[in-house]
């Protein structure tokens, strides 16, 4: 059943201005996006050294690059439970330790299962770092600017990924011999320390204060982010604390969420069935299928990425005007057009060599829809005292649906290369009927009206 929703009649959201604590609270949480999608990338420039270093298999090659994925599963399990017991703000520095520990671990690993430990721990604070940062954003954040503060983060793990290509490409030119593949590792560990000193200059979240019953330092920083409209926002927070409270604090499978936890499952499972991050993974190998030479398969990839940016740019600044659900919309029109074209090419083996340009146009209605939304609406969705929780949901649903279409992937493209584009493009189908008839939009309202709206009783 479609669930409306209706707007507030407490407070002139327009009237909100977006202030220097706001902006500068979201671009530091926004910061471990970039590291998130730096530590995600970088591996793919020195999987031949580390390879000639420790001697590995084809096989344990291939769990060295993986085991990073599957500790983001760790990370999305017990971000939430971080959030929740030790606050927004220290959670993210203790995530900005992770990553700096793992960037240093890595650049200083003296054997394979050393290094593994720390690629593993890099998974785990990008996991983490999925959950933290724009649940922290989404309670910072003026209803009307949310959209486009939370996709901020979206934005860093985008930007992220250029820089680590970037950051491979030059540490190369440096010609820094065996020791070059520990310096790729290794440079992270700045941007990490920056992160964590810059944690020291931003509020805690009000949302998480007052549950908490640190009543007056929520006000304070109420004050600072809502300014004139601190009082109403504060009533709101309280009311809906309240009702948690009545309502016995349900656990998060519970009939009372069942509407969130449901429309944030199918949010994650679509992002990946899209087949965005197993494209993105196997890219160079796609392209190779298609003919490509490796210097052509590096360009195409290059080209992809800064389509990637650009896009997400594009969302972001259209996010809180068109809406999340319309941008979903467009995105699964898109989408299916263009993995529907990738897949007659490989299926009928021809024009192979037109193969960017259907690939450029899915990562751009991607990047419009999917990429930039699915962190904004997860972050909004739930309940102040299930947000955590729902987050860390989310999430996980997230990264075990990209793990797992990570691995069958190779293996289906195998035996039939246009196999998988056919799925992803029958899933896309799927999801615009799904979001059409079932998805609310979301945009323009404050936590606390979703809330209202999103429970079951």
């Amino acid at each position: 059943m479609q669930v409306a929703v209706a707007p507030s009649a407490s407070v002139n959201l327009h009237k909100v201005r977006l202030n220097r604590t706001v902006i500068a609270a979201s671009v530091t949480a926004a910061l471990g996006g970039l590291l998130f999608g730096f530590d995600t990338v970088v591996i793919s420039g020195v999987t031949q050294a580390i390879n000639s270093r420790f001697s590995l298999t084809p096989k344990s090659l291939a769990f060295t690059v993986a085991v990073a994925l599957w500790g983001t599963l760790i990370g999305a399990a017990v971000g939430g439970y971080m959030g929740d017991r030790w606050g927004r703000r220290y959670s993210l520095r203790v995530l900005a330790g992770v990553f700096f520990a793992s960037a240093i671990g890595c650049a200083f690993a003296w054997d394979w299962y050393s290094f593994v430990v720390f690629r593993l721990l890099a998974g785990i604070a990008i996991g983490a770092s999925s959950v933290v940062g724009p649940m922290y954003i989404a309670e910072i954040a003026p209803a009307y600017w949310r959209g486009r503060m939370v996709a901020l983060f979206q934005l860093n793990i985008v930007f992220g990924i250029v820089v680590a290509y970037l950051s491979n490409y030059f540490i190369d030119k440096l010609d820094l011999g065996a020791t070059d593949w520990r310096w790729k590792l290794g440079v992270s560990a700045a941007p990490a320390f920056f992160f964590f000193l810059m944690l020291f200059r931003i509020p805690r979240s009000p949302r998480w204060l007052l549950e908490k019953g640190l009543v007056e330092e929520a006000r304070q920083v109420l004050r600072m982010i809502a300014e004139g409209a601190a009082d109403a926002e504060y009533n709101d927070i309280q009311e809906s604390l309240a009702s948690d409270r009545a309502a016995g604090n349900q656990p998060l499978f519970s009939r009372r969420y069942r509407v969130p936890v449901l429309l944030a499952i199918g949010l994650a499972l679509f992002n990946q069935f899209s087949g965005i991050n197993a494209i993105l993974y196997y890219l160079n190998d796609i392209f190779a299928s298609a003919g490509f030479s490796k210097v052509g398969s590096d360009i195409q990839g290059v080209i992809i990425g800064g389509t990637n940016m650009l896009f997400t740019i594009v969302a972001m600044s259209v996010i809180d005007k068109v809406g999340r659900k319309v941008l979903l919309m467009i995105g699964s029109v898109g989408t299916f057009f263009c993995l529907g074209i990738t897949g007659v090419i490989f299926y009928t083996g021809q024009h192979k060599n037109l193969l960017l340009y259907p690939l450029i146009g899915f990562v751009a209605f991607f990047a419009v829809s999917q990429g930039s939304v699915i962190w904004v609406y997860i972050s909004e969705i739930f309940p102040n005292s299930v947000r955590g929780k729902g987050q860390s949901l989310g999430s996980f649903t997230h990264w075990l649906a990209c793990a797992s279409l990570a691995n069958l992937f190779p293996i289906v493209a195998a035996k039939s290369a246009s196999a998988p584009f056919f799925f992803f493009c029958g899933m896309m189908v799927l999801q615009f009927i799904v979001i059409g008839r079932f998805f609310p939009e979301t945009k323009g309202y404050t936590l606390e009206e979703l809330q209202a709206k999103l429970e079951t009783v």
